[in-house]
């Protein structure tokens, strides 16, 4: 793996760090604070310039009521990990949505694949 994909993985985790952290209205002070972080390296860390180590991600999933997969699933570009995001998402709509929305993806993917 190279250096700039493990910046661009500790890049995503530190997205999805922030994001579960607004959804449960924290701020960053009160996450550092339970973390035992400064400010400065929780900010690090959401900006993804520290890497996360398994004990801290655990913390994490732990304050976010998530699994810890869930964090990391957000960084990667698998196919499972990017259909259980999508799976995620599509949750989110009513049925007759989800359909619409099923129709523009199958329409989008055959216009990619005639290319």
């Amino acid at each position: 793996m190279t250096k700039a994909t493990k910046q661009e993985i500790s890049k995503k985790i530190g997205q999805s760090i922030a994001k579960h952290r607004k959804a449960i209205g924290m701020t960053q002070s009160e996450l550092a604070e339970r973390l035992d972080l400064s400010l400065d390296a929780m900010s690090r860390l959401e900006r993804g310039n520290i890497s996360l180590s398994v004990a801290r991600l655990l913390e994490l999933a732990e304050i976010f009521r998530c699994d810890s997969a869930e964090l990391l699933e957000e960084a990667s570009h698998r196919p499972r990990d990017l259909a259980l995001q999508i799976e995620g998402l599509l949750n989110r709509l009513e049925d007759v949505d989800r359909i619409k929305l099923m129709e523009v993806i199958e329409q989008l993917v055959s216009m990619v694949e005639r290319k």
